[in-house]
C-alpha cells in the first residue's frame, strides 16, 4: 500500500497507510463527509487512531464486511487489505479517479492513476463507479438509485427541495481544516454553488475567495465572472494565459491528463494554470459546478430532444458518463498542483 496525501482534515494524524482496531489497513484518496456522523452512530464502539475523515472507511470494513459503501457520503478510491481479503472501492459518480490492472501471473493492482501500475501490469482499465471489488465476489454494483430508471421521474418539480438538496451538498462540502475557495465561469452553475458558498461562510464570519481565468480580461468568462463576483461580495482573483503558455505545457498536461482526447486537454488547459495560480495563494480546496449541464439538460442538444422520455433518458446517461471526461478533467487537472476540487450538483441526496 502506498500513498501520496493531500492533508485537508486532520492535518496532523491523518498519514496513510491507517490500521483499524484489529488487522485491516487503508489508503483512501477523496473525501468523507459524513465521517462524524458514522463515528457518532454505527461505529461508536470503535477506538480512533486520528481525527482522519478516511479512517471511517477501515472501521466500516471490521463492522459490516463488504457491505457499507452506501454507508459512505462522499468522493472516494480506497484499498482496505486485510491479510489475504480485500476490498476495492470507488463513489458513485466516479468524482475521484481509480484503475486496476492485471500482471502476467493474473495478480491485481489499484491505483489512483495508470502510471504506477502501468510496467506492471499486462492489462488494465478504469475501475467502474458505484462499485466495490473483493476477490472472493469481483465488482460488485452497490449504487442503485432510483433515477437510473426513467420511468421513476414522475413526481411533480419541487423547487424548494432542489434549493434545500443543492445548498446541503455545497455545506458538506465546505468541511476543511485548510482555506476554501470556488471556481466561478460566471456561467450559471458555479454562480449559484458560489452564492450559496458565500452565504454559509458569510454566517460563520468567513470571506468567501472566488476565481477565474481567461486569455484576457476582456474574454466573455472572465468578464461575467467579475459581474458575479461583485455581486456576491467574494474576494475575487482574476488569472490570464496565453495560447503560447498553453502549447508550452501540452506534453506536462496529457501526462497528468493520462488520456488524448482532445476536448478533455482543451479544456483542462486552463483549468491547470487556475489551478496552479490558486494553490500558490495558499487554497487547497476549490468547489467546482460540474454535472449541472448533465443533470439538467443544459446542453444546447438538448432543445432537440424528441420527447421528454428520450430527454430524460439521455440526463441519466450523461451523468452516469460523467466520470470518463468532465469528473476526469477535473480531478487530474487540479490535483496536479495538490488542488481538491469539489463537486456539489453530483451529491448523492441531490441526485
Amino acid at each position: 500500500l502506498s500513498h501520496e496525501r493531500l492533508s485537508i482534515i486532520d492535518l496532523h494524524s491523518g498519514r496513510q497507510p491507517i490500521q483499524g482496531c484489529k488487522g485491516a489497513w487503508m489508503v483512501h484518496n477523496g473525501e468523507i463527509y459524513n465521517h462524524q456522523q458514522l463515528r457518532d452512530t454505527v461505529l461508536k464502539d470503535h477506538t480512533f487512531r486520528s481525527k482522519s475523515d478516511s479512517e471511517v472507511i477501515v472501521h466500516l470494513y471490521e463492522e459490516f464486511g463488504y457491505d457499507f459503501c452506501d454507508k459512505l457520503d462522499g468522493d472516494f478510491a480506497f484499498v482496505v487489505v486485510n491479510r489475504d481479503d480485500f476490498i476495492a472501492g470507488r463513489d458513485p459518480m466516479g468524482v475521484k479517479p481509480m484503475y486496476y490492472g492485471l500482471d502476467d501471473r493474473g495478480r491485481i493492482y489499484f491505483a489512483s492513476e495508470m502510471k504506477p501500475i502501468a510496467d506492471q501490469c499486462r492489462t488494465f482499465s478504469t475501475f467502474p463507479p458505484g462499485h466495490f471489488y473483493t476477490p472472493k465476489t469481483g465488482f460488485v454494483k452497490y449504487y442503485k438509485p432510483k433515477y437510473e430508471d426513467h420511468k421513476t421521474a414522475v413526481e411533480p418539480l419541487n423547487l424548494k427541495a432542489i434549493r434545500e438538496a443543492l445548498t446541503e451538498a455545497t455545506r458538506k462540502r465546505l468541511m476543511s481544516d485548510v482555506p476554501i475557495g470556488v471556481l466561478l465561469s460566471g456561467g450559471l452553475d458555479s454562480s449559484l454553488t458560489s452564492s450559496i458558498a458565500a452565504r454559509l461562510l458569510a454566517q460563520a464570519g468567513k470571506k468567501l475567495h472566488s476565481f477565474s481565468i481567461g486569455l484576457n480580461a476582456e474574454s466573455p468568462d472572465a468578464a461575467a465572472a467579475r459581474k458575479v463576483a461583485a455581486f456576491l461580495k467574494t474576494t475575487h482573483h482574476e488569472i490570464h494565459f496565453t495560447v503560447g503558455q498553453g502549447i508550452e505545457i501540452l506534453e506536462k498536461l496529457i501526462w497528468h491528463l493520462e488520456t488524448y482526447d482532445v476536448t478533455s486537454v482543451r479544456a483542462s488547459t486552463p483549468m491547470y494554470f487556475l489551478s496552479k495560480a490558486i494553490t500558490d495563494m495558499g487554497v487547497k480546496v476549490v468547489l467546482s459546478g460540474e454535472g449541472a449541464d448533465e443533470i439538467f439538460g443544459g446542453y444546447l442538444y438538448f432543445r432537440n430532444a424528441p420527447s421528454t422520455e428520450a430527454f430524460q433518458k439521455e440526463t441519466i446517461e450523461r451523468v452516469q458518463k460523467l466520470f470518463t471526461a468532465d469528473l476526469l478533467r477535473a480531478d487530474k487537472s487540479t490535483m496536479a498542483h495538490g488542488l481538491e476540487a469539489r463537486v456539489p450538483f453530483l451529491d448523492k441526496a441531490f441526485l
